[in-house]
């Protein structure tokens, strides 16, 4: 699946993934490969992603993500690093 996630200022992440999870305004959930299209807003929390079995956790201000055709698009407010 590909994972872009963009923040005003810049481009945090475009990749490759095996999984994403994120914090969605009615509860955390995750996506796989096949997921079902979807359109979600985002509360505050950590975006978790695996990339050759690696997790990676980025914490964000909130946003909105949009699933579709094994594809994930993230736009956060913004990234707390």
């Amino acid at each position: 699946m590909k994972l872009e996630i963009i923040s005003p200022d810049k481009l945090v992440f475009s990749g490759e993934v095996e999984s994403v999870s994120l914090p969605g305004a009615a509860g955390r959930f995750t996506v796989l490969p096949r997921h079902a299209a979807l359109i979600s807003s985002l509360k505050a929390g950590n975006i978790t992603y695996i990339v050759d079995g690696a997790p990676t956790s980025l914490m964000v201000d909130g946003g909105f993500a949009e699933v579709k055709n094994d594809e994930i698009s993230v736009c956060v407010e913004n990234v707390i690093e």
